[in-house]
């Protein structure tokens, strides 16, 4: 069975404590049923060089700070597996590491899609020699394990500006508006050339991706899309103003 692939716009680490974003994340998780393994690709371990992480218990890594100690406490015991990295290292040429393991991007999310923690999760690094395309290849390569019972995730924020986050709330910019409008055409298009040339997506993109690391686990996901597959989009909202928690499943 061709697994789908999904991309989870994960938000602050908080939405890891619940909330009406993971509520729709375990809704996702119940339609998704158990998975021979997850790849997932945060938007929170950049590399020089791609890695994949090997452990059989890969570790939890709170990779945040100022936040409450309830959040420091959580764990996400999710198996890795040696076997679906080296799978992913055969068809990517990453380097197999236990330098790493869940980071925030991947836990806070996952523990709600599978909070019993039994689906293998493997986390692969944003490799920061690549370009967009560099990375959206990457994700082709990817492409055999779904039909091997194995769903390709990214976790990100395809608008992610903190500089510009409405602490106290509040409606959208439009510059926040017009980029995520534009992701989410494009990604019904299937206009994957549009979605890796992104700086040209919208006016002020820049805005709404003042750096590409929350944006980028979405060519991974995008790579994915076959002639014809269907795309359905989630928690389709802008929180402060500037930070998009838009996820998407594609198949």
């Amino acid at each position: 069975m061709t697994q789908p692939a999904v991309f989870f716009g994960h938000g602050s680490p908080m939405n890891a404590l619940g909330g009406p974003f993971a509520e729709v994340w375990r809704n996702i998780g119940e339609g998704l049923g158990k998975p021979r393994g997850v790849v997932m690709v945060s938007a929170h371990w950049e590399t020089q060089g791609l890695g994949v992480t090997g452990q059989t218990a890969p570790p939890t890594i709170h990779d945040f700070g100022g936040f409450p100690a309830e959040l420091f406490a959580m764990q996400y015991p999710a198996p890795g597996s040696p076997e679906l990295a080296a799978r992913v290292a055969a068809l990517t040429g990453a380097v197999v590491t236990d330098q790493w393991g869940l980071d925030h991007g991947t836990w806070s999310v996952l523990a709600h899609v599978w909070p019993e923690a039994d689906v293998p999760v493997v986390q692969l690094s944003l490799d920061r020699r690549l370009d967009a395309r560099g990375h959206y290849e990457l994700g082709q390569a990817l492409a055999p394990l779904r039909d091997e019972g194995v769903i390709i995730a990214g976790s990100g924020d395809w608008v992610h500006n903190l500089r510009t986050w409405k602490r106290d709330g509040g409606g959208p910019y439009p510059w926040a508006t017009a980029f995520d409008a534009a992701v989410k055409a494009a990604l019904v298009a299937g206009d994957h050339d549009a979605l890796i040339d992104w700086v040209h997506l919208a006016e002020d993109a820049r805005l709404s991706v003042p750096t590409d690391e929350h944006y980028l686990p979405l060519l991974y996901v995008v790579a994915q899309q076959r002639p014809g597959e269907p795309v359905a989009f989630f928690n389709d909202r802008i929180e402060g103003g500037s930070i998009s928690m838009t996820g998407v499943r594609i198949g």
